[in-house]
């Protein structure tokens, strides 16, 4: 699939690592350092701008590295960009690390997957079929 993209940054486009990465990496577009304090968050733009086709959204996710090496890690989890909206790509971070984390220009901070969705529509019923699971939540599959 093709999507338009715009590149207000100084850095290359998006791409995948290897030829079955399901994300691309994205990259900080900054005029100067911005340092996350501990539990500290921001928008971090990215100086991309894009126009998915309808049925498809770009999902923002953490990337494994720096959440797993230095706690920071995308706040709202897949974040959702949806095919009509045209603004700047911001990335929310999180540092959930008890050390300040400095982002630089250009540094990766997150991973962008583009995924095709459905629309529902609600068929309000007064009964659902009853399953094995029931009304078991967090937890009731087998976690002890």
């Amino acid at each position: 699939m093709t999507v338009k993209i715009i590149n207000r940054s100084a850095h290359a486009l998006p791409s995948y690592e290897t030829i079955a990465s399901a994300g691309m990496d994205i990259r900080a577009n900054l005029t100067e350092p911005v340092v996350l304090s501990p539990m500290g968050r921001a928008i971090v733009k990215t100086g991309l701008f894009i126009e998915l086709p309808i049925g498809y959204e770009a999902q923002v996710r953490p990337r494994s590295g720096l959440a797993a090496k230095k706690g920071i890690t995308v706040l709202n989890s897949p974040g959702t960009i949806d095919a009509d909206y045209r603004g700047e790509v911001g990335v929310i971070l999180v540092n959930l690390s008890d050390e300040a984390f400095v982002i630089e220009n250009g540094e990766r901070i997150a991973q962008l997957v583009i995924a095709k969705h459905e629309r529902a529509e609600w068929e309000e019923v007064e009964v659902l079929t009853t399953t094995d699971r029931g009304e078991g939540g967090f937890g009731s599959t087998g976690v002890k």
